[in-house]
């Protein structure tokens, strides 16, 4: 039977719409209300189109795991390497280490002396979701990275798709880097891009916290897959 509607004491009978049908409807309204509202797909690039790994390198180097950590941890740390994602030139970087810990003189020299073995090449899942939202021109796509003015010409000549972005803002050549303010904000400048308009995705949870900050909604990459359900569920696939 189908739902009862009274109106001026007439009875009338509507045929039910299927449930899935209205939940299909409702989520199609969605993702169209999505689809509208983002106009401008930003990505990072390491760990998320391109795998790069220190470890690449340091296993082999350091074949003890414990005491590869500690080196990390301790020696060639994160946020040392992300000094030179803000601009600090390798070599003094390089030097200034060494002179702190001349027992891992060529430890830490390796870090940038075979940095190029730290590519190991691109992530072709995403490459892939890339190529896809360029090809549709449906939104205007980015990218944001923390990365080594001095390193970031490697990756330009070897990976073809950093050629498919309207435009890329490097932290190296900018002299900041994310999670801070100041870093997105060269990329709105630059481009005219509105932050409540565009959409992030990053591998670090720093990162989407850091975006989120300054008004532009993200995504925490994982995998392809992953990041592809979460681009349909909005409607960008």
């Amino acid at each position: 039977m189908g739902f009862e509607v009274i109106l001026k004491h007439r009875v009338y009978f509507l045929n039910p719409q299927p449930i899935e049908s209205i939940f299909t409807l409702k989520n199609r309204k969605m993702n169209n209300k999505n689809q509208q509202s983002i106009k401008t797909i930003v990505f990072d690039l390491g760990g998320v189109l391109v795998d790069w790994s220190p470890n690449y390198v340091y296993n082999t180097l350091i074949p003890d795991a414990e005491k590869r950590k500690w080196f990390f941890d301790n020696i060639c740390t994160s946020d040392w390497n992300e000094d030179q994602d803000a601009g600090r030139l390798i070599k003094t970087a390089t030097i200034e280490l060494v002179a702190k810990h001349p027992d891992y003189k060529v430890e830490i020299e390796a870090f940038y002396g075979r940095w190029e073995e730290m590519l190991k090449g691109q992530i072709d899942g995403t490459v892939e979701i890339l190529k896809e939202l360029v090809e549709a021109k449906t939104h205007r796509i980015y990218g944001l990275t923390n990365w080594s003015a001095e390193t970031f010409p490697v990756a330009l000549g070897r990976f073809e798709f950093l050629q498919w972005f309207e435009g890329i803002v490097v932290s190296g050549m900018e002299m900041t880097r994310k999670p801070f303010a100041d870093f997105y904000q060269i990329l709105f400048d630059r481009y005219e891009i509105d932050p409540t308009t565009a959409i992030f995705i990053d591998d670090n949870a720093k990162n989407i916290v850091g975006s989120e900050a300054v008004g532009m909604r993200a995504i925490h990459f994982k995998n392809p897959r992953q990041l592809r359900e979460e681009l349909e569920q909005l409607g960008l696939l």
